[in-house]
């Protein structure tokens, strides 16, 4: 992959939020995440939470031996996710918040408050072999308290901007992405690897994409909602395709 191309990861949560919903095995997110990656996933993402309301220990230990691109493990910082972590070795780990009463992450992670704990817990995780990436909110501080402890990827929150997209908030998206392009420029120029999430749509993610300071977009809840009506491999093309166009576009602006 050239310096100026863009990679894509796909969440697959929520194909296990619904087979939650029935209990047994379909549909089944590993056969999804395979399908993803057919379709063009530069990664796959998958959230095993406290609480395993989707994603269960038994779904990470199917992808680590199914997939060929890399998994990327998302979790809250515990102990308990620590040893799965470490058990599993996979390609990449990303911290985030986790509350049990919440529906998806609501904001980022308070690293700049949390910095020596943060520091200690990540030294393992890096010296296993995963890549670290912490999820923040695109604010200075945060940045900065990320590239102290050595973390060496952040993933700014794209929420705001995102629902800000869906309501028709212009001024509001306008100030969101001012906030993403700065952290992204401001992360870059610090030696981090930047990446965005949450919450993009089809819509919104050609301002995102075509910022030339990020690397990596996650996307989840969307891609699987949009495949109801496309497919999941047309999906996920589809947002390929927009992503590839807005790099293109950006790199002969």
């Amino acid at each position: 992959m050239s310096g100026n191309e863009l990679r894509l990861g796909v969440n697959i949560d929520h194909v296990a939020t619904l087979r939650n919903a029935r209990g047994g095995a379909t549909p089944d997110p590993i056969r999804a995440a395979l399908m993803a990656q057919a379709a063009g996933a530069d990664g796959i993402t998958a959230h095993l939470r406290e609480d395993r309301r989707h994603i269960v220990d038994a779904d990470i230990e199917g992808l680590m031996s199914a997939l060929t691109v890399p998994l990327n493990f998302e979790m809250a910082a515990t102990e308990e996710m620590q040893k799965i972590a470490l058990r599993h070795k996979p390609h990449a780990v990303c911290l985030v918040p986790e509350k049990r009463e919440e529906r998806t992450t609501e904001g980022g992670l308070d690293v700049a408050a949390n910095d020596n704990t943060l520091a200690t817990y990540i030294a393992p995780l890096r010296a296993a072999g995963s890549r670290v990436s912490m999820f923040i909110a695109a604010d200075p501080a945060q940045v900065e308290a990320c590239a102290r402890i050595g973390a060496p990827v952040i993933e700014l929150h794209a929420g705001a901007y995102s629902d800000a997209w869906a309501e028709g908030q212009w001024d509001v998206r306008d100030d969101e992405l001012r906030k993403i392009t700065e952290m992204a420029r401001f992360g870059a120029s610090l030696g981090l690897e930047v990446h965005v999430g949450h919450g993009l749509a089809y819509e919104s993610v050609g301002p995102i994409a075509a910022l030339p300071d990020v690397r990596e977009l996650n996307i989840g809840h969307f891609l699987i909602g949009e495949a109801i009506f496309r497919g999941l491999t047309g999906s996920i093309q589809e947002m390929r395709r927009l992503m590839d166009e807005a790099r293109v576009q950006q790199g002969t602006a």
